[in-house]
């Protein structure tokens, strides 16, 4: 007979939800079982471990992916595969848990137009969030001609994160081509490599985002073909659908908030008013005091 495991009785002194959030796309284009999504439509964020924090100090598991997919399934047990997230939810799942784990200020460092001075600027997660649940916006269909429609859909945090291991290999490579120890040749060599590979990169990914193409002779979803499709396509329907998502990449993009100068920085010369660029930069997000 297998003994019955005893209940924590510090369970009660763990961590609990801090906040709630609803996911941008509200679950859409997750692959069965990669999410569950309670009732209310709501996920319960945790703040970090100990453990988590010590995970953003590991530059391995920063550059291709794995420190962001183990805090994600620790602070917000409802994800089952960060890896399968779809890149509309990222930034509001990230945001969710630095707030969690730090409180609703966060700080910025800036540098004022003109002026060129170093500030800190302070930002308010709360605003950010609703900013990404407010704007987020999809348009999956793209009507190549009046026989071919493509269908597309976000990428998740996999491809994203291949995508810049690909990308960092490429600039590695890059900055190998100014040694002057390397021959003209080899530099040739390794500048078509570079090249192909960026090609090859944006090729993928296009191809990655179409789900479906519609024809007059029926619906294809193999990807397979969708990629032999994509490869062997006339350049203007390749354009067609890059912009398209270009434009949607854009368009889910937070926007940059708006600082106001003083007195004292306008007298130097700086603007009245400028625009924060927010972006996220893994390694210090989630450090306190950022």
């Amino acid at each position: 007979m297998q003994p019955i495991a005893k209940s924590n009785p510090l369970a009660n002194f763990m961590r609990q939800p801090k906040i709630y959030i609803k996911l941008p796309t509200g679950g859409t284009y997750w692959p069965p079982k990669s999410i569950d999504i309670p009732e209310s439509g709501e996920l319960p964020v945790y703040s970090m471990t100990a453990k988590d924090e010590l995970l953003f100090k590991t530059p391995d598991a920063l550059l291709n992916g794995q420190a962001i997919v183990d805090v994600v399934h620790s602070c917000v047990p409802s994800i089952k595969n960060a890896w399968a997230m779809p890149v509309l939810d990222l930034d509001t799942v990230l945001i969710a848990i630095r707030l969690a784990t730090y409180g609703e200020r966060m700080t910025v460092k800036v540098k004022i137009p003109v002026v060129n001075e170093d500030i800190e600027y302070e930002v308010d997660l709360r605003i950010l969030l609703d900013q990404k649940l407010s704007n987020v916006t999809w348009e999956e269909s793209i009507k190549i001609s009046d026989d071919i429609t493509v269908l597309v859909r976000p990428l998740t945090y996999k491809h994203m994160s291949q995508t810049s291991m690909k990308a960092f290999e490429t600039q590695r490579i890059m900055n190998m081509v100014n040694d002057d120890k390397i021959s003209d040749d080899q530099k040739l060599s390794m500048f078509s490599t570079s090249f192909n590979n960026l090609t090859q990169v944006t090729v993928d990914l296009i191809s990655d985002s179409i789900f479906q193409v519609t024809t007059p002779a029926g619906d294809v979803t193999d990807k397979n073909h969708i990629k032999e499709f994509i490869a062997n396509s006339d350049k203007t329907v390749f354009d067609t659908i890059k912009n398209h998502l270009d434009e949607l990449k854009k368009a889910n993009e937070l926007k940059p908030l708006t600082a106001h100068s003083t007195e004292e920085q306008q007298a130097a010369g700086a603007p009245a008013t400028y625009e924060i660029p927010i972006g996220f930069n893994n390694s210090d997000f989630f450090e306190q005091g950022f």
